[in-house]
């Protein structure tokens, strides 16, 4: 225990729980005959449960367009993950956490939230204008006696305004303290250094919730960087998805990815130590995940199981019981904000965030019997990057229950991943899209192409029991068609009772909320005018003529 967390009783350093009972047991035999000792007892008892019952601290580490199953602990050979597996084994580790929108804006702002992402107007887009309306969870930390802050990324891209001013969605921003990164594209700022720079500038009794924001591993990579520096072997691999071709390009890509995931996981090891050197660990819940899948073609900004199921632990060493478990349960990012608000004894008396889509996880914490688990799983979106005329979407809503998903695809005349002759912009550029292009450029294979990038029908089912890659298509298999009927029902009906404009007949205002990024706004119209625009997160050899 630190120091100045001891008081001094003849020649020994004591707690506060201990002091009191001390002095309690030194003048029992003096009160016991009168009321005062049953004054004293009330008044120890009260200020005992008092200090038990603090408030817990929230770290909130999420890193940038990381899949699951993608740490050590999931059994993924190719990646060490020593900080994510500490948190998993002291903690709890989720098999079937979901975003419920694979994009960064629209994923984060569920989170923020507590809301299904087709529930939060402008922000079920991507880079949009975050709407005044929305409180988020952080916000209301603050407001009831939380320190809170940020390093890396927080809630972006897009705009958040209020009143007229800059808005801060998740508190003071940190990122003062810099280093120098180990690979060209990784990010300079340091986390850990920054994550210290908040602690010592909040009171020695206040409750904190901080946001480490990684930005890796989004692109860009240093190309072989996983190889040179990581130390990794290709064969370290032992299957590359079957939607890419496996080349020595496309394995070298993965763990280039790898290698930032391990550079951020570092920086988690080194937060949890300094928590434990402040004695700050037992009463802090950690929580360790991503916003969106792995930023490779047909994974990062779709709509299948593998693009939005992502990776998560949680540690609260004097909150949850039994630690250890694995919980299989659907988890929405939508649970997010109430259950820690929950935790944080914060009633709905005491904030003003819209309803929660999502539900807390004390029950689960308590190592009690979850009275009502979440039946099935909806995933979705809207407009995520631009590059269809208009700036138009590719609406999308899809259910998830046992080992069947359906979705149904509202525009299919569409490009899914945006427009072939704007660079399919839904797609980072990458050594990846590259080859899968120019196999298909060539006319040697373009069998991968329709997987990432060809216009798909306007019903998917796949039985991810067998077919975990979603890459047969069952919708038009007459023997699935009462399954197929099912899962669209219960979908639908699931999202009427939400209030989705999609469902209720309204879904095209998505694509009139207006795009937040200036430089890029209108970028077909503009582009196919001959405007030259720059877009940084793909390649200008990704256009096609």
């Amino acid at each position: 225990m630190a120091k100045k967390n001891l008081l001094i009783w003849g020649q020994k350093q004591l707690s506060l729980n201990e002091l009191y009972f001390k002095v309690l047991l030194q003048n029992l035999e003096a009160m016991k005959k009168t009321n005062v000792y049953l004054l004293w007892i009330t008044i120890v008892l009260t200020a005992c449960n008092s200090i038990d019952k603090k408030k817990p601290n929230i770290l909130f580490v999420i890193s940038d367009d990381q899949s699951y199953p993608h740490t050590s602990i999931y059994g993924t050979k190719w990646i060490n993950t020593p900080g994510f597996d500490r948190v998993a084994q002291e903690g709890l580790l989720f098999t079937q956490a979901y975003t419920s929108n694979a994009k960064c804006s629209p994923s984060r702002s569920s989170i923020l939230t507590g809301r299904n992402s087709w529930l939060l107007e402008e922000a079920t887009n991507h880079v949009p204008y975050f709407p005044e309306k929305f409180t988020t969870f952080p916000e209301v930390l603050k407001s009831n006696g939380y320190k809170t802050g940020f390093t890396g990324k927080g809630w972006a891209p897009g705009v958040a305004m209020k009143d007229g001013k800059k808005r801060n969605l998740i508190g003071e921003v940190y990122r003062k303290k810099k280093l120098t990164p180990p690979a060209t594209f990784i990010s300079n700022v340091d986390y850990f250094e920054n994550f210290k720079l908040f602690l010592n500038k909040k009171s020695e009794d206040q409750a904190f919730f901080f946001w480490v924001g990684g930005h890796e591993p989004h692109r860009a990579y240093e190309y072989e960087i996983g190889l040179r520096k990581g130390k990794k072997k290709m064969n370290q691999i032992d299957r590359v998805p079957d939607f890419w071709p496996d080349s020595e390009n496309v394995r070298t890509d993965m763990l280039d990815y790898a290698f930032e995931m391990e550079y951020f996981d570092s920086h988690l090891v080194n937060v949890i130590e300094e928590l434990e050197k402040r004695n700050l660990l037992d009463n802090t819940i950690i929580v360790v995940t991503s916003d969106n899948g792995m930023p490779f073609p047909r994974i990062k900004g779709q709509v299948y199981p593998f693009d939005n199921r992502l990776p998560l632990a949680i540690r609260w060493g004097k909150g949850i019981k039994n630690p250890g478990r694995v919980i299989s349960d659907y988890f929405s990012f939508s649970d997010f904000a109430p259950t820690f608000l929950d935790l944080a004894g914060i009633g709905e008396k005491n904030h003003d965030m819209e309803p929660f889509s999502g539900k807390s996880w004390r029950t689960v914490f308590d190592n009690r019997l979850d009275e009502n688990p979440r039946p099935f799983m909806i995933l979705g979106k809207e407009r995520h990057d631009v590059g269809r005329e208009n700036d138009h979407g590719y609406p999308v809503r899809g259910i998830l229950e046992g080992k069947y998903f359906y979705s149904q695809n509202f525009k299919p005349e569409r490009w899914p991943a945006g427009n072939p002759e704007t660079g399919y912009l839904n797609t980072d550029g990458s050594p990846t899209k590259t080859e899968i292009l120019n196999l298909h450029r060539k006319g040697k294979d373009s069998t991968y192409w329709n997987y990432a990038f060809g216009k798909r029908p306007q019903e998917e089912l796949y039985d991810i029991e067998n077919d975990p890659q979603c890459l047969k298509n069952l919708a038009f298999d007459e023997s699935y068609s009462s399954l197929k009927k099912s899962l669209k029902e219960k979908m639908i009906g699931d999202l009427k009772r939400q209030g989705d404009p999609r469902v209720l007949g309204n879904g095209d205002v998505f694509d009139q909320y207006p795009y937040s990024g200036e430089n890029v706004k209108n970028f077909y119209s503009r582009h196919m005018g001959g405007e030259k625009i720059k877009t940084h997160w793909v390649n200008p050899t990704d256009f096609e003529k």
